[in-house]
């Protein structure tokens, strides 16, 4: 284990955090909100002297290969880094008094989840409102895949690149773009950086300032939720609504369709299969979601609005709301809670189990079950015409297990604190899956405020593994990791 290079990696990370705060630290500045600056000043200085010290014991690292385990366990502890000391301006401003409500916080922002334990967010200083929503953003597409992107560290086959975008980039299997994946990273963050600039104009044509438009771009671009206003896009118009459901499909798909357009490879991009499945999903949920609430609503219009927008919020694993969708009749919230596990597309910024394991499981299935009825046949999965390898259907088999097992133990963990199944349940799927509100106790108009800090911190785990995929913050538990080779 390359330890040396693994932290040399994580004081390159806290470097980045310190200028990503800036902004948040400049609008406190401008605004004059004492408390918010001062937060953000000790914090800069606090891990600005952490990333120092990492630094200095790392001077002789040595840049020899760098394997997958590296790779999971740098993204792993980088992200444990990232938010203990990123949540630091809300902590020492005093807008949050308890530690693990602000690491709660952070860890919601950075994963994109977006569930909350603030009862009310309009008073919170704008700086601090902009820190906690550029998280979204931050951790939507990944501050490794960012490093990777600018910085060169290190050379030719050394493997640095490949083993932390495949690790930190959410879905089955990462592949190329273009032949090196440095040059992927490149091509994800301009995607990203023109859709998020794109949408923050169509918000601000709409009637948002500058501030608000950003703010509610980074949410939705990360596929986040974290609101600047109490009730979350409710109180916005109908044209910014629809903006921020359009938008968030959008960036619920696997961003190499978006290459492939730019190719002007149309064809390739819309027959994608899960690109399909997706948009099949989504609109099967829209329309069976209008039919059983339309006498909830005046209009067709705002029943359709409010489902589409539902449906969209919890597809993407966004969170926002522009309803309390925990007042829908139960066929209605089971079908959103499906959509909770289903989550958007491999190679997005949104969470769940993605679409296209998904397709793997049900092809696996269907050939498990022609298998039993014709022994002797030899037949592959094929997902866009192409073969897909054994060991990916083993890993994702793998992973189904480890999504379930988590769910029941987080289940069972947050079950101490009393309150009722279906509370506990949705929270644990929407921490987990990254999605924000779940129901009841937790649902849209509500928060986890009320969960002791035991809950709190399961929950924290939750939504790391979910971000990451599960693997890296297994490994980090795993005693055969930090074991030396013989």
């Amino acid at each position: 284990m390359n330890f040396k290079m693994i932290w040399r990696i994580i004081a390159y990370i806290l470097l980045i955090e310190i200028v990503l705060m800036l902004p948040g630290a400049v609008i406190s500045l401008v605004r004059q909100e004492a408390e918010a600056l001062l937060g953000f000043q000790i914090s800069i200085g606090v891990i600005l002297l952490v990333a120092g010290f990492l630094m200095v014991v790392t001077m002789r690292a040595k840049k020899t290969t760098f394997y997958a385990r590296e790779g999971l366990v740098t993204t792993g502890l980088s992200w444990i880094m990232m938010s203990a000391l990123g949540c630091l301006p809300f902590y020492i401003s005093g807008a949050i008094p308890n530690y693990v409500d602000c690491l709660f916080e952070m860890v919601s922002g950075f994963t994109t989840t977006g569930s909350s334990i603030l009862p009310e967010v309009e008073s919170m200083a704008h700086g601090l409102l902009f820190w906690r929503s550029f998280s979204h953003w931050i951790g939507g597409m990944g501050v490794l895949v960012f490093l990777m992107a600018i910085v060169s560290i290190g050379n030719k086959n050394q493997g640095f690149t490949m083993h932390i975008l495949r690790a930190e980039s959410p879905g089955p299997a990462v592949g190329k773009m273009v032949p090196k994946m440095k040059e992927t990273a490149k091509i994800l963050y301009l995607i990203y950086i023109g859709l998020t600039v794109l949408n923050i104009v169509l918000l601000m044509l709409g009637g948002m300032n500058l501030f608000e438009a950003s703010c509610t771009a980074f949410g939705t671009a990360g596929t986040g939720g974290f609101g600047i206003r109490n009730d979350s896009i409710a109180s916005y118009s109908p044209y910014i609504q629809y903006v921020t459901v359009i938008f968030m499909f959008l960036f619920s798909v696997n961003f190499s369709i978006y290459y492939l357009l730019l190719l002007k490879k149309i064809k390739d991009a819309v027959t994608d299969e899960e690109f399909c499945v997706f948009w099949a999903i989504a609109a099967a949920a829209i329309i069976a979601i209008c039919i059983n609430v339309r006498p909830m609503y005046a209009t067709m219009e705002e029943t359709f609005r409010h489902t589409a927008f539902s449906v969209g919020t919890v597809m993407s694993t966004t969170g926002y709301a522009t309803t309390d969708f925990d007042l829908w009749p139960s066929f209605s919230k089971a079908v959103l809670l499906f959509l909770m596990v289903f989550g958007a597309c491999a190679g997005s910024t949104g969470g769940g189990m993605k679409i296209v394991r998904l397709i793997l499981l049900w092809k696996s299935l269907r050939r498990n079950i022609h298998k039993s009825l014709h022994p002797s046949e030899v037949r592959s999965v094929l997902v866009n015409h192409r073969k897909i390898d054994e060991q990916i259907l083993v890993n994702t088999n793998a992973y189904l297990i480890a999504y379930f097992a988590i769910i029941l133990i987080s289940v069972l963990l947050i079950s101490l604190d009393g309150f009722d199944f279906e509370t506990n349940f949705t929270a644990v799927i929407a921490t987990f899956n990254n999605i924000g509100p779940g129901t009841n106790m937790v649902g849209p108009t509500c928060n986890f405020s009320m969960y002791s800090n035991f809950s709190k911190l399961v929950m924290i785990g939750d939504m790391l593994a979910g971000r990451l995929e599960i693997y890296p913050i297994l490994i980090l538990f795993s005693g055969s990791t930090w074991k030396r080779a013989r």
